[in-house]
């Protein structure tokens, strides 16, 4: 454990001042993808909530290696098992848990690298519009979902789950049964109250209480049925044949004479 504290401190200062050429990092400088790529190949076992890749100061190129955390540990186990040893553009990656990770220093209003108050979440979906898009520091990696499948995944207030995780379908089953087990449990908490107002009563009370209950509903069905529009009895007009005509025209100008 001691050992692993060491070798702990010895790289974060090589990361403070850049000197990397005594560690294993090194063996990875210059590899050639970007934060984007990095979520394209470990976002298949889950979503990414945010990437640090650190960079060198001059030149900005990665240095090789990254840190990345999912909304779910499962995903973190998920890639371990999977990704390890994978090759990726002829290099072999190398995927392991972090026991203790310190986030990048940020510049307070004076300048100063201090510790930043809140977890970053570079990665995080946000939706837009009825769509999600990822946004990766000055990239963005699109990530557009359809009206129906944003809705499916917003079932609850957790957040949204993408449609390529491989849990998608175990996390999307898990939200309903918990959205099932609330509401279930709130109509028994009504029903037990409903209960409990009640269970005082005589039996006489009760006997009274169904009468004026069946009584209102009966005063209800009469409501509605007075406010039904009645009928119009009317009889369809008919169309005159040519003697009835001609026999009113003939009747309409000895009238008029």
């Amino acid at each position: 454990m001691n050992v692993v504290r060491e070798i702990n401190k010895i790289n974060d200062v090589e990361l403070k001042f850049g000197s990397t050429s005594a560690s294993w990092h090194d063996d990875y400088k210059d590899y050639g993808l970007t934060e984007g790529d990095v979520i394209v190949i470990f976002s298949q076992y889950g979503e990414v909530m945010d990437v640090n890749m650190p960079r060198d100061k001059n030149t900005g190129k990665p240095k090789g290696f990254a840190f990345l955390m999912y909304e779910d540990q499962r995903s973190t186990v998920l890639a371990v098992d999977n990704l390890g040893g994978a090759n990726v553009l002829g290099r072999t990656l190398k995927v392991d848990h972090v026991r203790s990770y310190k986030q990048p220093k940020v510049r307070n209003e004076e300048g100063e690298l201090v510790d930043p108050e809140e977890q970053a979440l570079n990665a995080k979906p946000e939706l837009v519009h009825g769509k999600q898009i990822i946004s990766i520091f000055d990239q963005h990696l699109p990530l557009l979902l359809d009206d129906d499948a944003v809705s499916e995944s917003s079932e609850s207030s957790a957040p949204s789950i993408d449609p390529e995780d491989p849990m998608r379908e175990y996390l999307l089953q898990k939200r309903r049964e918990e959205k099932e087990k609330k509401k279930k449990k709130s109509k028994d908490k009504d029903k037990q109250k409903r209960k409990s107002k009640h269970i005082n009563e005589t039996l006489e009370e009760r006997r009274a209480r169904k009468e004026r209950k069946k009584s209102k509903k009966a005063l209800k069905d009469r409501e509605r049925s007075n406010e039904k529009p009645e009928r119009n009895h009317t009889p369809p007009y008919k169309n005159p044949g040519r003697e009835e005509r001609s026999r009113l025209e003939h009747s309409a100008e000895r009238g008029y004479r």
